[in-house]
């Protein structure tokens, strides 16, 4: 007669084969051949090791079982930010190739801060990952040549790798901001602000010498009080934003280097006009963001869009094709943006 189920789970105890083959009263090697489906047993050996299999609730091992051919069949993924949107979109597409390759994801946030990111890469590695997909938030990734030399297939997303030559997929910001900035000249702004994040972020960076390269290929003077880089945090760009719209000669079109910052500008934008009242009416602010941003069709937000799935989906092939044996030099893949023209972007400068 079977033993009764206990009432209480044993949490973090979980029942070994060695538990299931006491059971049912057989050895290591049947309960083995069951629960891998091998030939040799009878089959009341085999309903008998399935019943206990069902009352002690056990479940195969699978990463034992794939650490001994060499693989444990799951990659890792550090994101910065699990709750951005942008970040979710790379995940997923992640996930769905990995999911195609027979593979589990395990994904962690690096909270843009560099020795997080060092931490949790490192802890997936201890954990046997077969490869890597890592979106940096330091500038610094020699850390992880050891385990590239161990085997580890490690690919970068979003920006580079810091101080090692390592498979790098990438958008184009320098070309998206270049592009985003010539179509407020286009609509004939010329004192045009950027308000960006901070110029150690190889994204902020590129996206700033976009906005300078459109300026300098139009013939138009930069006043460096129309440029503000820094945190995205939004006390920082409300400020920046409200310095630019102030004085005499005020900007009359933004252009936000991340979503982050465009939300912030919005916001301050939709203020500004609501505080208008019943005074003269305010003079609309031209407005191009870099990255979509949630509700950007509804709110008319014209927007240097990129391809999040996109870059997810290309790092996590790439990676595979890594583990499957390719052994060609680092590759930098740079993936193109779109310009989508919503309204916000289109509104002339006010008349002199």
């Amino acid at each position: 007669m079977a033993e009764p189920l206990t009432s209480e789970p044993r949490y973090g105890n979980r029942p070994t084969m060695k538990d299931v083959a006491a059971r049912a009263g057989v050895g290591l090697k049947t309960v083995s051949r069951v629960v891998n489906g091998e030939p040799g047993v009878t089959s009341g050996t085999e309903r008998r090791v399935r019943e206990a299999i069902d009352a002690l609730g056990f479940r195969r091992n699978d990463s034992a079982r794939v650490l001994r051919k060499g693989r444990t069949a799951t990659i890792g993924l550090v994101l910065e930010d699990l709750a951005d949107p942008f970040y979710g979109q790379i995940g997923r597409a992640v996930e769905e190739v990995a999911r195609a390759h027979g593979t589990l994801l395990i994904n962690g946030s690096s909270a843009r801060d560099p020795e997080r990111e060092q931490e949790l890469a490192l802890a997936l590695c201890a954990r046997r990952v077969d490869g890597l997909v890592v979106i940096p938030a330091g500038d610094d990734h020699r850390y992880l040549e050891p385990e590239m030399r161990a085997g580890v297939a490690t690919v970068f997303a979003d920006r580079p790798a810091g101080l090692i030559d390592a498979d790098t997929v990438l958008s184009d910001s320098f070309g998206g901001a270049r592009d985003g900035v010539a179509h407020l000249i286009a609509h004939g702004h010329r004192r045009i602000g950027f308000v960006g994040d901070r110029p150690a972020v190889h994204t902020a960076a590129e996206r700033l010498r976009g906005y300078r390269a459109a300026m300098e290929d139009a013939g138009l003077p930069v006043d460096e009080r129309w440029v503000a880089p820094g945190s995205t945090d939004p006390e920082r760009v409300t400020a920046a934003v409200t310095a630019m719209l102030s004085g005499p000669e005020p900007v009359t079109a933004l252009f936000t280097g991340n979503n982050r910052v465009t939300v912030t500008a919005v916001r301050v934008l939709a203020a500004r006009t609501a505080s208008g009242g019943g005074r003269a009416p305010v003079a609309p602010v031209a407005l191009v963001g870099f990255d979509d941003v949630e509700l950007g069709d509804v709110l008319g937000l014209t927007v240097i869009a990129q391809d999040p799935a996109a870059l997810g989906r290309t790092a996590a092939e790439h990676l595979f094709r890594r583990l499957a044996g390719t052994a060609e030099p680092p590759r930098h893949v740079v993936i193109g943006t779109r310009l989508l023209a919503r309204g916000s972007g289109e509104t002339p400068p006010p008349s002199p």
